[in-house]
């Protein structure tokens, strides 16, 4: 099976056809999904979308169960948190619905940490750090782009002479290199490539 235009976070299962992985949607299963919005609602009371999956959170006076409802909490209520409690112990605890986020000052309300400054993120040499409100993801580099290769999906070198996305000029020669091109003057002009005279 080819997809011509790739299956960004899918497989590929017949010709221009993509299976996308949970989470994800669109032709090339480009989009994240936002579950928040199915029916029937995965949440009970409030759901978080997040890159490729969700958070379920419960409203004031409500503690969230392992199984993602609700159920009513009188101490939690006088509390007042932003997501919802635990009680541990007689003791309540304010939650925040993911890791990327953590208890502010008052103990109420949730903040996010940036995972990408902080230097939580992991992402590999060839993917930059992109921030999100609770978490973070990976994104290719500039000049390269998300591939399906050989049984998994990697951050490949742009082809920019290739593709056409080079500003070289029309007396010059385009030389791809990893993550960028170079523009080189024909035989018998003079310049940086980009001007030749």
């Amino acid at each position: 099976a080819i997809c011509g235009h790739g299956c960004k976070y899918g497989e590929c299962m017949g010709p221009n056809k993509c299976k996308c992985f949970p989470g994800f949607t669109g032709k090339t299963c480009n989009q994240d999904l936002n579950e928040c919005g199915l029916k029937p609602r995965p949440c009970e009371h409030r759901c978080m979308n997040t890159h490729g999956s969700y958070k379920c959170y419960c409203l004031n006076g409500y503690m969230l169960m392992p199984d993602g409802t609700c159920a009513s909490s009188r101490t939690c209520a006088m509390v007042n948190c932003q997501y919802g409690c635990e009680e541990v112990k007689g003791e309540v605890q304010c939650l925040c619905p993911s890791g990327g986020l953590q208890l502010g000052p008052n103990g109420r309300t949730c903040i996010d940490i940036d995972e990408c400054s902080t230097g939580k993120a992991v992402c590999s040499y060839n993917r930059r750090c992109v921030n999100t409100f609770g978490s973070y993801y990976c994104k290719c580099q500039l000049g390269y782009e998300l591939k399906y290769t050989s049984g998994h999906y990697d951050c490949v070198d742009v082809n920019e002479c290739v593709t056409n996305t080079h500003r070289c000029n029309l007396h010059a020669e385009c030389l791809n290199t990893e993550g960028s091109f170079k523009c080189k003057c024909k035989q018998g002009y003079r310049g940086n490539g980009f001007d030749c005279a």
